[in-house]
């Protein structure tokens, strides 16, 4: 009986070992297979969407107080951020091809042209982008506002010792004059339209505060007649103030939260979260369209959230 309690024992313990051995292979294995996925993710987030990934996202709106039967088609470029390592200028360059590929009647630049965040690479000038974005073409013309890190670069700016950053003055070398609380009467089939510009609402920062340098009253007012308008705001907290007077805001700033799960950002840039993240939104009636953007600020990350140049089109049998 002694034996058989030795024999029994050795066996059990040559099972407990088998099945100790095979556990620890499950969670070796377990843990190679993290560990790639881990890493597979990282290298998605962290290198293919923000800095392969460009795709084009189309919207179609029918705002009430915009003409039906006036098709227009309005293709925006966002927060390029160049200089980071995803954002090079080459990049923009393919960003403007596939925006003239759209053959839009209308280009908007709705700011923040340069990276501001740790992992600057290579940063060029605001007239070098300028002079890649000068190479848009739309029958209505390329129209740009600044954004808040286009104002925050300039000291002088920020001072209050110019009116405008000098990104103003480079752009407007290249051809692409800023709008800044002002609006330009254009001609589409030979209706006039209006576009206004509004100056970025976190132009001035300091240890306490943002403080904007917008007017919508001032751009509100350029608009003279009651022709169909369209509004340009770097950052899209604006849009409970806009009135129905404004067929369509359209704005960057948020790059879609960056990371973006199942139609929800962690983090945005605005006070209203998730309200104004991204997208087509209508409220009572009025249009806002927030576009995902070029490029990243903060950390070179993006997840759920492709770079994009984004088409607007009003108007028309497609609305």
């Amino acid at each position: 009986m002694d034996g058989d309690v030795a024999a029994f024992a050795r066996g059990g313990s040559s099972r407990i070992g088998w099945r100790a051995r095979l556990k620890r292979r499950t969670l070796l294995r377990a843990a190679g297979g993290a560990g790639a996925i881990g890493a597979g993710l990282g290298g998605y987030a962290f290198g293919y969407e923000p800095g392969v990934a460009l795709r084009v996202v189309q919207h179609r709106l029918a705002p009430a107080n915009w003409p039906a039967d006036l098709r227009l088609s309005i293709a925006l470029i966002a927060d390029p951020h160049c200089g980071g390592p995803h954002t090079p200028l080459p990049r923009l360059a393919r960003a403007v091809a596939m925006a003239n590929a759209m053959q839009p009647d209308l280009v908007v630049l709705l700011g923040d042209y340069l990276a501001d965040h740790r992992f600057v690479t290579d940063r060029p000038s605001f007239r070098e982008v300028a002079d890649v974005l000068a190479g848009l073409r739309a029958p209505l013309g390329v129209h740009a506002v600044l954004g808040n890190h286009d104002w925050w670069e300039d000291p002088a700016a920020q001072a209050g010792e110019a009116p405008l950053p000098a990104a103003a003055a480079d752009f407007a070398a290249a051809g692409l004059p800023i709008l800044h609380n002002a609006a330009r009467r254009l001609v589409h089939d030979g209706r006039p339209i209006w576009l206004g510009g509004l100056g970025s609402q976190w132009a001035y920062r300091n240890r306490s505060a943002l403080r904007g340098a917008d007017d919508l009253a001032a751009t509100l007012a350029a608009f003279t007649d009651d022709a169909p308008a369209i509004l340009l705001a770097h950052e899209p907290d604006i849009f409970p103030q806009v009135p129905g007077r404004v067929a369509v805001t359209l704005s960057g700033h948020t790059h879609g939260g960056q990371v973006r799960i199942r139609g929800y950002s962690p983090i945005v840039p605005s006070r209203y979260g998730n309200r104004y993240a991204y997208g087509a939104v209508e409220e009572e009636g009025r249009h806002l369209v927030v576009s995902g953007g070029i490029g990243n600020s903060m950390l070179p990350v993006r997840f759920g959230m492709p770079s994009e140049v984004t088409m607007v089109e009003l108007g028309g049998p497609q609305a």
